[in-house]
């Protein structure tokens, strides 16, 4: 059987982001050196004055650098082989949770937003799943499925960190698609079923979301809900590309817009859909106490196929970051006489360019 690779904490390959910033602010500061060189002599005569420089040299040891960087971030998200899978049995339930991804999420009532608090919170459940299978949906004017339903912990926490208000481009609050959307990606197994939705709840499908909870009611599923926000509201924050924040959003006469947790529409939710439903607060989401009680329900075996025998392998890029240490501080150690013989780095080609 083929190997299958995963990385253990892929929440640490984010840090490669810093590689390309790292290549900026070297060329920015290669420019910066030879404006200011320029400002005493000609590039011609750097060979003279600074016979110990080359091009070649620190361009080789910043990538050097550049890559050793990059082992150690992928000796920490720790990439792991599997080659033994298994079939397992657990008991457990299905369920979906639909957050909503609408602009009026970024809200800071709840801190630090209503998205990131209620992401948070979703974090920690799925540090405390064992054998029940979760799926993610996001929703705005449109719903969409981020995750299909699995008991693959590591790829719900990996999908859940992209869950952001830009993943649905229009605006809205399609409650009902979210869960009718849920119910027909359940599987057709006889299994405990639950949908939760987080949201603000400023739904303005009228009835529809209420219907949709009902009709899947009639299929054995139970709709659970949580308001995100504050009965008094919060002004929805704007950012501009590089996320820092311009303002507020207005409407079209320019007054600022509040939005407000809709505690009525998401308790009829919840109630048509035989589930419970809790306010979120600075302290304490909610989540867990639905959880407790989709516990209560009848527990399924489930079968799953998972690889059981994972082998570590961050030694490997370990090993190469040490290498490339190594090899970093002995082109620092000034041996330039030894680079000579071999004509390693040009040194007089290198300052005619």
């Amino acid at each position: 059987m083929e190997n299958v690779l995963r990385f253990e904490h892929p929440e640490y390959l984010y840090g490669l982001i810093v590689i390309p910033l790292l290549i900026i602010i070297y060329i920015l500061f290669r420019m910066r050196q030879s404006r200011r060189f320029k400002r005493f002599a000609d590039l011609g005569m750097r060979e003279y004055l600074v016979p110990t420089y080359s091009r070649s040299r620190s361009n080789f040891k910043f990538v050097i650098f550049l890559l050793m960087i990059s082992c150690v971030i992928l000796a920490l998200a720790n990439l792991q082989s599997g080659s033994k899978m298994e079939e397992v049995k657990r008991e457990g339930i299905d369920m979906y949770i639909a957050v909503d991804v609408s602009n009026s999420m970024n809200a800071e009532d709840i801190v630090p937003s209503r998205l990131e608090r209620s992401k948070q919170s979703i974090n920690r459940l799925i540090a405390d799943l064992n054998g029940d299978r979760i799926g993610i949906i996001v929703f705005a004017d449109k719903a969409y499925v981020q995750l299909p339903i699995t008991t693959d912990y590591a790829a719900a926490k990996m999908f859940l960190s992209t869950v952001n208000t830009k993943l649905v481009s229009s605006q809205g609050t399609a409650i009902a698609e979210a869960i009718n959307l849920a119910s027909k990606s359940f599987s057709d197994e006889e299994h405990s079923k639950a949908i939760i939705i987080i949201s603000d709840g400023e739904d303005h499908e009228n009835d529809a979301a209420i219907k949709a909870a009902q009709e899947a009611a009639k299929m054995g599923i139970r709709i659970y809900t949580i308001g995100m926000g504050l009965p008094d509201g919060a002004p929805i924050p704007e950012y501009n590309q590089y996320g820092h924040q311009t303002g507020y959003r207005k409407d079209r006469q320019g007054n600022t817009i509040i939005t407000r947790l809709d505690e009525q529409m998401l308790q009829k939710i919840a109630n048509a859909g035989n589930g419970i439903y809790v306010r979120a607060s600075n302290s304490n989401v909610g989540l867990e106490k639905i959880y407790n009680d989709i516990s209560k329900l009848d527990k399924s075996e489930i079968e799953t196929k998972v690889f059981t025998d994972y082998e570590d392998q961050f030694q490997w890029f370990l090993a190469a970051a040490i290498v490339l240490l190594l090899i970093e501080v002995f082109l620092s150690s000034g041996k330039r006489a030894w680079e000579g013989k071999f004509n390693i780095f040009d040194q007089k080609n290198e300052n005619n360019q």
